[in-house]
């Protein structure tokens, strides 16, 4: 039996990241998305909504030639716990979230990822696509681990 094309377009995605601050430090960073173009170049441009900065429309962009815009709306902010999760829509559905946890001096991020695609060209690619789709996020994530090590060590 042959996957649907709803189920090419569906991504998990697991990413850890060890950063070299305190969990304080890193949860303080990551819960400021309006911040976040400052140092992950594919993260292009955060839009707050206006309101109680909680939600937002957010435009990624890394090495293909196409933008994915979402509205991103926070559903879980739990510093004690060490975790950030937002619920997204658009040409992306689904939800992402931060999970931070000290590891010697420093933090292990654990970002995870579930997502359908709505971008009507990504799903027609589906198909032939997905491999280049997921190393195109493999790099995005890469870039933005530099980013963020960068802006923790004052570089």
């Amino acid at each position: 039996m042959r996957p649907t094309t709803a189920r090419w377009s569906h991504y998990r995605f697991r990413s850890v990241w060890h950063l070299p601050a305190p969990p304080a430090a890193v949860f303080a960073v990551l819960a400021r998305p309006e911040e976040y173009p400052r140092w992950w170049p594919q993260v292009r441009e955060v839009v707050a909504d206006g309101g109680d900065g909680r939600a937002g429309t957010v435009r990624f962009r890394s090495l293909l030639p196409y933008d994915l815009v979402v509205t991103a709306r926070e559903s879980r902010r739990d510093e004690a716990a060490g975790v950030l999760e937002i619920a997204m829509s658009g040409d992306l559905d689904g939800w992402a979230r931060w999970t931070l946890g000290a590891l010697g001096g420093g933090t292990r991020a654990l970002y995870e990822q579930e997502v359908e695609v709505r971008k009507p060209l990504m799903r027609r690619l589906a198909l032939p696509g997905r491999p280049v789709f997921v190393a195109n996020h493999a790099l995005m994530m890469r870039s933005g681990r530099r980013g963020l090590t960068a802006l923790l060590n004052g570089v």
